[in-house]
């Protein structure tokens, strides 16, 4: 009898051990969320999910969205996909993903609200283990385009759509060429010519503000006019997301304020003068017109109008005789 209740008291520790473990993983990966980690980005964002790993082609690694394989990666070239290579029911990410054949860490490439959801992370490998990313996709895209004008010779700061912190790298394009950057490092900050010899255009214009990332181009000429790109990178232990925002640059060409002055005064004298000569004009006319009347006599009833006869005045024939 003892030997019976010993073998039963170990059946029933082992079945004890068993539940516990159940609990146990159960807890861990469960509804309540532990070990997941939260990603909010905004549509147009990249996202990267590292898995923490140095792959050695031994690993499984498989993602899943929302309990669909969505990429895979290991020893096997022909076994490694990505969205509808993994699964044909993955249309939404046709083109987006990337996968990092040296971490298995996945991208999500100009991202949308229909991407939101829960991402999972399974390493099949000696040491089993999996992650959760509960991404959060936000608001209007970042990568919209805005337009700016800017009259020749005024000053033009872009302004980053999020604050700066300590870990984020800020790089600023102009027409794709590299002008400027910023890092946590105040000695790898650079403009113009620094970061670019071919940007010489840009040459004592740019300031950037090392505390928020802002560019500020002074003294615009029609030649700096173009599309300036910023990309932010916001690195985490977990992940990092890629940020683009667009500005695009229209420098109007307008007339030097000198010569804006000296062209209004020249109008303003020409038209004066056009009035001047006119008044002239009319006055003469009316004064012409008052002495032709006053030098006409008036009629004293001779029919042909001719003038009164003169009694004394002396006949022209007979002066002409004498």
């Amino acid at each position: 009898m003892n030997q019976n209740n010993h073998h039963i008291s170990v059946e029933k520790m082992s079945l004890l051990v068993n539940l516990l473990s159940v609990i146990l993983i159960s807890t861990d990966h469960g509804a309540s969320g532990v070990g997941s980690e939260e990603v909010s980005v905004m549509e147009g964002d990249s996202v990267t999910l590292y898995t923490g790993v140095q792959t050695t082609r031994q690993e499984d690694i498989r993602w899943y969205y929302n309990d669909i394989l969505i990429a895979r990666i290991n020893g096997d070239i022909n076994k490694t996909c990505t969205d509808v290579q993994c699964n044909e029911g993955t249309e939404r990410f046709r083109d987006r993903l990337k996968l990092d054949p040296q971490t298995g860490s996945l991208t999500i490439m100009n991202i949308t609200n229909t991407h939101s959801g829960e991402y999972e992370m399974k390493i099949f490998s000696s040491s089993d283990s999996e992650k959760i990313f509960s991404v959060n996709v936000q608001g209007v895209s970042a990568a919209e385009r805005e337009e700016v004008k800017k009259n020749k010779g005024e000053s033009v700061t872009f302004d980053p759509p999020v604050a700066r912190k300590p870990n984020d790298v800020m790089t600023w394009y102009f027409n794709d060429i590299h002008i400027a950057d910023i890092t946590g490092d105040l000695s790898e900050i650079c403009t113009d010519v620094q970061c670019n010899e071919g940007t010489e255009r840009f040459r004592d214009r740019l300031k950037l503000d090392h505390q928020t990332g802002s560019l500020t181009i002074t003294h615009t000429t029609n030649t700096v006019s173009g599309l300036y790109k910023l990309q932010i990178s916001i690195n985490n232990s977990s992940f990092s997301i890629s940020r683009v925002k667009r500005f695009n640059l229209t420098v109007i060409d307008v007339p030097e304020s000198g010569s804006s002055s000296g062209a209004v005064a020249g109008i303003v004298v020409g038209v004066l003068l056009v009035v001047a000569v006119a008044v002239a004009v009319i006055y003469y006319r009316h004064h012409k017109r008052n002495n032709d009347h006053a030098a006409v006599p008036r009629s004293e009833g001779n029919a042909d109008n001719n003038p009164p006869h003169d009694p004394d005045a002396i006949p022209l024939e007979d002066t002409e005789e004498n």
